[in-house]
């Protein structure tokens, strides 16, 4: 077993590295490359080159894909400041609202309309799919232009880790409603599971803010090596934990824990060491990927038939068009309102990890989200990721080099 868990990472990491590296070198996201290299794998067998028809159900490679996404939100969560979020602003909070509410009532009804036969919380993670614009998409494109630093940047950037932020409460309570069944008393289930998540979220934030620098100052003293390291994961893994225990999913724990954590000076208390961040981004860079090229081994082409075509291009449109309404809730004065919109299309990471919750979850004894479904959202995830930035370029252009803000302290999600 060990032999053939070796051979199967093997070739899953470099596939994974091998279409990032190609993504970015096409000036795409790294991750488009790895679920596209993932999708690949996936057809070898209908070419006749078998090997990797187990690869997606091996439960192992599942474990470890998962502890990937984990750390994922971890880092978002690291990267996330408290005083980002106070300074957006107005405009970038209600851009974010809208962008959540606008585009899952849009998906709603699309799975309504193409999907009658499912239930209405299937419906509903169709809708939610949408919700959740990527950050580091949206980041690296603006960056890139020099336009960061433009007041519509500013608020595309805020907006988007807030709308981060609600799409994981949305992802709480979709978790809950599947677990309730979706049938009578929906609302009732829709409102325990919301407050349950902001009471999650609450106590972990305050519990955790303070606890967690006395919890560190403590270990420093020890001087083993990895301690402080070794604590911030054993943070990460209980309180992602904690928020499965209590029926949220443990992504939303991970995220919590990057949030108590990005206050603790792990500097210095690590004698000027590297930051958090940076002690965690080589576990990362093998794991998260792991978790994406999975992801597109799960995708059946086979299952896209007519039906799902037609699903995956109405989500495409609904997610593109859905986030334009965040046009109207733009209140500053002298911001282009449709470079907002725009900025707000891409969905990346987010959008993935609901689907594969959605098509995991299986209350009734069958899955929320079937294999069609679920290659229709990544079908839609990988063409608004292609869109964005020539829609963004041809809106905003490019500033001159000294007009370029600094890099974003945010990441995608």
């Amino acid at each position: 077993m060990i032999a053939h868990l070796l051979v199967a990472l093997a070739v899953l990491l470099t596939a994974a590295k091998l279409g990032g590296v190609l993504a970015a070198r096409l000036g795409q996201p790294p991750v488009l490359g790895e679920l596209l290299a993932g999708v690949a794998l996936g057809a070898l067998p209908a070419l006749g080159l078998h090997g990797t028809e187990g690869l997606a159900r091996d439960a192992v490679l599942e474990a470890l894909a998962e502890l990937g996404v984990i750390l994922l939100l971890f880092e978002v969560g690291l990267s996330t400041r408290f005083a980002d979020l106070v300074k957006v602003g107005a405009s970038a909070f209600l851009v974010a609202c809208i962008g959540v509410v606008v585009p899952m009532a849009l998906g709603y009804g699309v799975g309504a309309w193409l999907l009658p036969e499912a239930s209405p919380v299937a419906h509903l993670f169709l809708g939610a799919a949408l919700s959740a614009t990527s950050v580091g998409i949206t980041a690296r494109v603006l960056r890139d232009m020099g336009r960061i630093g433009s007041p519509a940047g500013q608020i595309v950037l805020g907006a988007a880790v807030i709308d981060d932020v609600l799409g994981l409460l949305v992802l709480a309570v979709m978790v809950g409603l599947a677990g309730g069944g979706g049938g009578s008393g929906v609302m009732t289930v829709l409102a325990w599971v919301g407050a349950k998540a902001v009471g999650f979220l609450g106590v972990a934030l305050v519990a955790g803010r303070w606890a967690a620098p006395r919890l560190f100052a403590i270990a420093a003293r020890l001087r083993g090596q990895g301690v402080l390291f070794t604590l911030a994961l054993v943070v990460c893994f209980a309180l992602s934990w904690a928020a499965s225990a209590v029926g949220l999913a443990p992504i939303v724990g991970a995220f919590a824990a990057g949030l108590v954590l990005e206050g603790v000076p792990f500097a210095e208390l690590s004698d000027g060491a590297e930051r958090l961040e940076e002690r965690l981004t080589p576990l990362a860079a093998v794991l998260v990927p792991l978790f994406f090229v999975r992801m597109g081994l799960a995708v059946d082409l086979g299952a896209l038939g007519t039906g799902s075509l037609a699903l995956a291009g109405a989500l495409s449109v609904a997610a593109i068009l859905g986030k334009q309404a965040c046009a109207l809730a733009v209140v500053t004065p002298g911001v282009d309102r449709l470079a907002v919109g725009l900025g707000m299309i891409p969905r990346g990471e987010v959008g993935l990890i609901f689907a594969n919750i959605g098509m995991s979850l299986a209350p009734g004894g069958r899955p929320l989200l079937g294999p069609g479904a679920f290659a229709a959202i990544v079908a839609m995830v990988l063409v608004t990721t292609l869109v964005t930035p020539p829609l963004l370029r041809w809106r905003m252009g490019t500033a001159p080099a000294a007009a370029a803000g600094p890099a974003p302290t945010v990441r995608a999600a």
